[in-house]
């Protein structure tokens, strides 16, 4: 606050700005705004994954009860309207606003959720998660667009690297979840249980969740608004011409490609190739994700500490680990419960932590202010194709020519994605 001129040979006095009582308060609500965003949108994202993860827990007993084809193409079905959501909903979230897009796609997800646990044929199936892939694309784009307008780009890979553990521990307390109804109540509980927490959480989210400092104000009216949409459309259009936003979707093809694999495979790995039981083969698969939450809070840490190397080269080096990792892997996975346990979760820490950092705040810097949802629906479209894939390359490298040689596909597409992030190695700007 200014001051009117001294006197001469007035002592001298403090100069500290004392803010009016009136902007106190405006600075502790928008603390408080950032810290319900902050935990909002991690509980939603978290929350997504119970929309998710049952079939990948309830897939060998609908098997065993429905027959083998039950699920067939359910996945890659899941995965396309997913792939193609990321693009749409990317798109949306920048003209709807995250709290929207986020709060109806939960609701939607729930409501898809509950079908499929009331189905018992294959095109039930199919449908319902068709319907579940597009609702759950929702999620990141709108959730990580949110977390962009409550930080900056000094503080967004630390924040985002402890926010981003939203996808772990989601998948770990959805596997867990959807274990424990599957234990008690049979497969369908393992869908419309998590179904009524993901619409609550959808409620919350319409309900209570803000605008950031950094949110776009667009006019109600006028030249304004006209000049606001035109600025938006112009940095859409720079984000989908710009090569770096692409070879990070290059790059995620590989890193989504061998996640979903792992996701929605690995409790089927361990019952049917190391003869896990059912609900002992789903405990053990939190591993991969419990190995996430380690790799999620160093790499974006160490992301936001040397600010003078590029984030997509921290990605890289920890691809590079992760081939050495899945190599391990599948030399010594079938050795030991602790070993299988010990080794997923190294898997899981190199594999998320540049999973997050490319697909969160690279994204987040690429889009900027007015296209950030745009950048992350392009890069986590095009890595969708690669979790498209992943049913195609699991059932046919695990079935023609065993499940240790799928382990060595995923060393070569853990390379290929480190490789892709090369040309994004520049400064980033001050």
């Amino acid at each position: 606050m200014s001051q009117g001129p001294l006197e001469p040979y007035a002592p001298p006095v403090a100069t500290e700005r004392v803010p009016p009582s009136g902007e106190r308060a405006e600075d502790a609500a928008t603390r408080r705004g950032r810290w319900t965003a902050w935990v909002l949108t991690w509980v939603s994202y978290a929350t997504y994954y119970l929309g998710r993860k049952g079939i990948s827990v309830a897939k060998a007993p609908i098997m065993e009860s429905l027959g083998k084809d039950a699920l067939r193409n359910v996945e890659t079905a899941y995965l396309a309207a997913y792939m193609v959501g990321q693009y749409v909903n990317g798109m949306l979230g920048d003209r709807v606003g995250a709290r929207r897009l986020v709060g109806v796609g939960m609701l939607v997800s729930a409501g898809a959720c509950f079908a499929f646990s009331a189905s018992s044929v294959g095109i039930a199936f199919l449908v319902a998660f068709l319907v579940n892939g597009f609702a759950q694309s929702s999620g990141w784009p709108g959730n990580v667009k949110a977390m962009a307008e409550w930080t900056t780009s000094e503080n967004r890979g630390r924040v985002m690297g402890v926010w981003a553990t939203c996808y772990q521990a989601g998948g770990i307390i959805a596997t867990w979840f959807a274990t424990f109804m599957l234990s008690l109540y049979g497969w369908r509980a393992s869908f419309w249980a998590p179904a009524v927490v993901v619409a609550l959480v959808g409620v919350l989210v319409l309900l209570f969740l803000k605008p950031g400092p950094g949110a776009v104000v667009v006019p109600v009216a006028g030249a304004g608004s006209a000049a606001v949409a035109e600025t938006q459309r112009a940095e859409r259009n720079r984000v989908l011409r710009n090569p770096t936003v692409w070879f990070y979707g290059a790059s995620y093809f590989g890193m989504k490609l061998i996640r979903y694999s792992i996701l929605f495979w690995l409790p089927f790995y361990l019952t049917t190739a190391l003869h896990y039981s059912k609900t002992g083969a789903g405990y053990m698969s939190i591993s991969f994700e419990v190995g996430g939450v380690l790799g999620t809070i160093g790499m974006g840490a160490l992301s936001d500490r040397y600010r003078h190397l590029p984030r997509s080269w921290f990605a890289a080096a920890w691809l590079v680990l992760l081939a050495g990792a899945l190599f391990l892997y599948a030399q010594l996975g079938s050795t030991g419960t602790v070993t299988n346990f010990v080794v997923m979760a190294f898997v899981g820490a190199m594999l998320f932590g540049p999973d997050s950092l490319i697909s969160g705040a690279a994204a987040q810097d690429a889009g900027g202010k007015y296209a950030a949802a745009t950048a992350l629906g392009v890069v986590n479209g095009v890595g969708s194709i690669g979790a498209i894939l992943q049913e195609y390359v699991t059932r046919g490298v695990s079935e023609r020519y065993g499940w240790d040689k799928l382990f060595y596909v995923f060393v070569a597409l853990a390379v290929f994605s480190a490789v892709c992030l090369v040309p994004t190695f520049r400064p980033r700007k001050a």
